[in-house]
C-alpha cells in the first residue's frame, strides 16, 4: 500500500501557462527503488485539455515561423543555461522517478544541455539551395518552411535527453510543439518544461499534456491540426502510431526496438569487449533502446571471453541510484520488473542455460523495489524469444559461433536494426561488418549504446520508420522543401 506524503503536484504547460488538468484528476509518480515513495503528482489530462494546447500552439505557431531561426536559436540558449543552472535537480529527480542512477542521469541531463547548444547554433546555417534554372534569366531556390504544430510521443528511458532532441529542432525550425510524456517519467518531464518557460518562449510555442496513452497519445495520433508526428517508443505502439498519421496525410517519424548483437572475434581485446558488453547491455538496467542484448563470440575465445565476462558482472552494485557506490539501479517500473522476468522464465523453458542472476532481489534493502539481479544465458540459440525479442531489461544472451560470417548471419537474423558492433582488430572483419550489417548504427570496437547528438541517428528493418534524428539530419523531418522560381 502506497504510503501518500506531502508531494509536489505539477501541471499541465499550455499556452506559456501551467494549467490543472479539466479532469481535475492526478497520477501518483512511483520510485522504482522504493514503491512507498511517492515522486510527485501528474495531471490525468483529457482531450479536452489536449484541444487546447494544440489551438495553442496552432494560433502561436503563425507568429512563431516569422520570427527569424537565429532568433529562434537564442531562446535554446536560453533554455540551455536554465537546464545547466539546474542540472543537479533535474538529474536527481530523473534517479527518483526512474530508477537510473545519479552519474547517468545528470550525464543525460549535460548531454540535454548540448543538444540545446547544438540546435541554437542550427538557427545560423542555410536552409536552401541556388539550383540552375534552362531559363537564363530566372532564379530557382530551394527554401524549407516548418510543418506547423507537431506532436511529440516521448519515453520513460531518457526523459530529459529524447523529449528535447525532439523539441530543439523543431522549434528551432519554426514549429510549435505539444509535448505528451511517458506517465512513468511525467515529473521529470515537467522539470525540463520548466527550463523552456523560464526561458520566456513565447506561450504556445512549447505545450506539455500528461496523461495516459490511449487519451493523450491516441489523440496526438488521431489530431487534424497536428501537422507531424514524432515519437520514440515500443514497435507495437509506434506502428500504432505511423498507420494513425498516413490516414490523415501528417507525417510521422518513429525511432522503436531494438536486439542490438555485439560481436566477439577471436583477434578481439577480450578485456575491452567485456568492458563494453558489460557497459553496453547492463547501463540503465538495459533500458537502452541502443542496449547490447545478444553477445555473439567465435568459438576459440567464447570460454575465456565468458569467465572475463561473469567475473566482471558479479562485481556489479545495485542499489538505489542516489547511492555514490551503485553501479545499476531498479527496472523503472512493476510492469517492465514483470517483463524482465517474463523473459527469464521463457529462456529458462526455452531450454538455456543460466549462468548468473535470473531473479528478483529479495535482500532488506532492495525489496521494496523493482531490482532484479543481472542475468547472462548461454546455449542459446537464435530462435529462442530470448535471442529475438526486445527484452528492455539486464539480460544478456551467449551465442557461440564458428567464424564471423555466421556471426554475421545470426547478428542480422531478427526483425530489428537499430545498432550493432563488433570487436575485432582485423581490417577485413571491419569492412565486412560495416558492408553487411544491418543496422543504422554501426560501431566498431565500442559498446552498441553509444549515441552522439551531432550524428543522424535511427535504425532500420523494425526498428525505425526509416527516418534520421538529431544532427543536421533533423531538419529533414521537421521541415518541408519549397522549390522557388523567380523570372523578372
Amino acid at each position: 500500500m502506497t504510503v501518500k506524503t506531502e508531494t509536489k503536484t505539477y501541471l499541465n504547460y499550455i499556452n506559456g501557462e501551467w494549467v490543472p488538468s479539466s479532469s481535475q484528476h492526478v497520477y501518483e509518480s512511483i520510485n522504482p527503488a522504493n514503491k512507498n515513495e511517492i515522486v510527485g503528482y501528474v495531471q490525468k489530462s483529457t482531450q479536452e485539455d489536449l484541444d487546447r494546447a494544440v489551438d495553442a500552439a496552432k494560433k502561436t505557431q503563425l507568429i512563431w515561423r516569422n520570427l527569424s531561426s537565429p532568433a529562434r536559436g537564442e531562446y535554446l540558449y536560453k533554455v540551455a543555461n536554465s537546464l545547466e543552472k539546474n542540472i543537479d535537480e533535474i538529474a536527481e529527480t530523473m534517479t527518483k522517478e526512474m530508477g537510473k542512477t545519479f552519474v547517468e542521469a545528470k550525464g543525460e541531463t549535460a548531454r540535454g544541455v548540448a543538444i540545446l547548444r547544438y540546435f541554437a547554433g542550427e538557427g545560423m546555417r542555410k536552409v536552401g539551395d541556388v539550383i540552375p534554372s534552362t531559363e537564363s534569366q530566372a532564379l530557382m531556390f530551394t527554401t524549407r518552411v516548418p510543418l506547423g504544430v507537431v506532436g511529440v510521443i516521448s519515453p520513460w528511458n531518457f526523459p530529459v535527453a529524447i523529449p528535447i532532441w525532439k523539441i530543439a529542432p523543431a522549434i528551432v525550425y519554426g514549429n510549435t510543439v505539444v509535448l505528451k510524456p511517458a506517465q512513468e517519467t511525467s515529473v521529470t518531464a515537467a522539470r525540463v518544461i520548466e527550463c523552456f518557460h523560464e526561458a520566456g518562449l513565447p506561450g504556445g510555442v512549447v505545450n506539455m499534456v500528461t496523461g495516459p496513452g490511449s487519451v493523450i497519445g491516441q489523440g496526438i495520433i488521431d489530431h487534424p491540426d497536428i501537422h507531424g508526428i514524432t515519437f520514440t517508443g515500443s514497435d507495437q505502439v509506434g506502428k500504432r502510431v505511423g498507420q494513425g498519421a498516413l490516414a490523415r496525410g501528417a507525417k510521422y517519424q518513429l525511432e522503436m526496438g531494438g536486439k542490438n548483437p555485439v560481436i566477439v572475434a577471436e583477434d578481439a581485446d577480450l578485456d575491452l569487449a567485456v568492458e563494453a558488453t558489460i557497459s553496453g547491455g547492463l547501463r540503465s538496467t538495459g533500458q537502452k533502446c541502443t542496449a547490447t542484448s545478444r553477445v555473439i563470440v567465435q568459438k576459440t575465445v567464447y570460454n575465456e571471453f565468458k569467465e572475463k565476462l561473469l567475473s566482471k558482472v558479479k562485481e556489479i552494485k545495485v542499489g538505489n541510484g542516489l547511492n555514490s557506490d551503485t553501479w545499476m539501479g531498479p527496472c523503472s517500473s512493476e510492469s517492465q520488473l514483470n517483463t524482465v522476468l517474463s523473459y527469464i522464465q521463457k529462456g529458462w523453458d526455452e531450454g538455456a542455460t543460466l549462468l548468473h542472476g535470473g531473479n528478483r532481489y529479495e535482500v532488506e534493502e532492495l525489496k521494496n523495489g523493482f531490482f532484479v539481479q543481472p542475468t547472462i544465458f548461454e546455449n542459446v540459440n537464435s530462435s529462442m524469444a530470448i535471442a529475438q525479442e526486445e527484452i528492455f531489461g539486464p539480460v544478456l544472451v551467449l551465442i557461440k559461433v564458428e567464424n564471423i560470417e555466421e556471426a554475421l548471419h545470426i547478428a542480422n537474423d531478427v526483425q530489428f536494426g537499430l545498432s550493432a558492433s563488433i570487436f575485432t582488430s582485423n581490417i577485413g572483419n571491419m569492412l565486412s561488418f560495416i558492408d553487411n550489417m544491418e543496422a543504422g548504427l554501426i560501431r566498431i570496437n565500442a559498446e552498441s549504446a553509444g549515441v552522439e547528438l551531432q550524428a543522424p541517428f535511427g535504425g532500420m528493418k523494425q526498428s525505425s520508420s526509416h527516418s534520421r534524428e538529431q544532427g543536421q539530419a533533423a531538419i529533414e523531418f521537421f521541415t518541408s522543401i519549397k522549390t522557388v522560381f523567380v523570372k523578372p
